[in-house]
């Protein structure tokens, strides 16, 4: 018999299963439901877009080998889309790079088959816990872009060569757009705390970057902030 807290917490909660195999996916459908979750199932890639981007679910249970597209392209596809709802892959592959691979495309979590379905739950109720929030794989401020998985920069769709650590800075300011970062600060996040390197480190990067990123462009996106730091704004509001 389910215990009255786990009854209570899957009650309202839909969740998209798209597994090919009938066999397996009769077994997750039917243990999920056991659990009190209303389940849609598919079997194939270009229908998990289709119910993912039409319906408001809770979670996505999404295995990788799928008839075409594939899960990772599935999923990649939904957050090109801005459906941020939670994914959990499955996969009977081990592999570290089909891991990255998953992971990289905007899925929250990876399940490895064979695996005990009490894991697959507890996972599943993790990442209802966390929402739907947007994580967007690729960093956006206005025009310009930054994809950690390729270390690739670009702005207005031309690619920007950096050094790894004009990379690293911006990164950190993509991050927080919109944000007056202090030189302290930056500091100790793309250098580290206890840098005991020239004193105005930050203020030689930051004109690099604006060499690479806002010069050529003819636009400024990243700002000085008397007395406080310095800003990257949105380009385009």
């Amino acid at each position: 018999m389910l215990s009255s807290s786990i009854a209570t917490y899957a009650v309202g909660v839909r969740v998209l299963l798209v597994e090919d195999e009938p066999k397996m996916a009769r077994i997750i459908r039917r243990g999920l439901e056991r659990e009190r979750y209303a389940v849609d199932s598919v079997a194939n890639g270009t229908d998990a877009i289709h119910f993912a981007t039409e319906n408001p679910y809770d979670a996505l249970i999404l295995d990788v080998m799928i008839p075409a597209p594939d899960g990772v392209e599935v999923c990649a596809n939904l957050r090109a889309r801005d459906v941020w709802t939670p994914v959990l892959m499955l996969t009977a592959r081990d592999g570290v790079g089909d891991r990255i691979r998953g992971l990289d495309a905007g899925a929250d979590d990876y399940l490895v088959k064979p695996f005990a379905f009490g894991e697959l739950l507890a996972r599943l109720r993790a990442l209802l816990r966390r929402g739907a929030s947007p994580r967007p794989s690729t960093l956006r401020v206005g025009s310009l872009s930054l994809d950690p998985a390729q270390h690739r920069v670009t702005r207005n769709g031309e690619t920007i060569e950096l050094s790894p650590k004009e990379y690293s800075l911006l990164e950190y300011f993509m991050r927080h757009a919109g944000e007056v970062l202090s030189r302290s600060r930056l500091i100790e996040h793309v250098w580290d705390y206890n840098y005991d390197g020239i004193s105005n480190v930050v203020d030689v990067y930051v004109g690099y970057l604006r060499n690479r990123i806002d010069r050529p462009f003819r636009s400024s996106m990243l700002k000085t902030v008397r007395g406080a730091g310095y800003l990257l704004e949105d380009d385009r509001k």
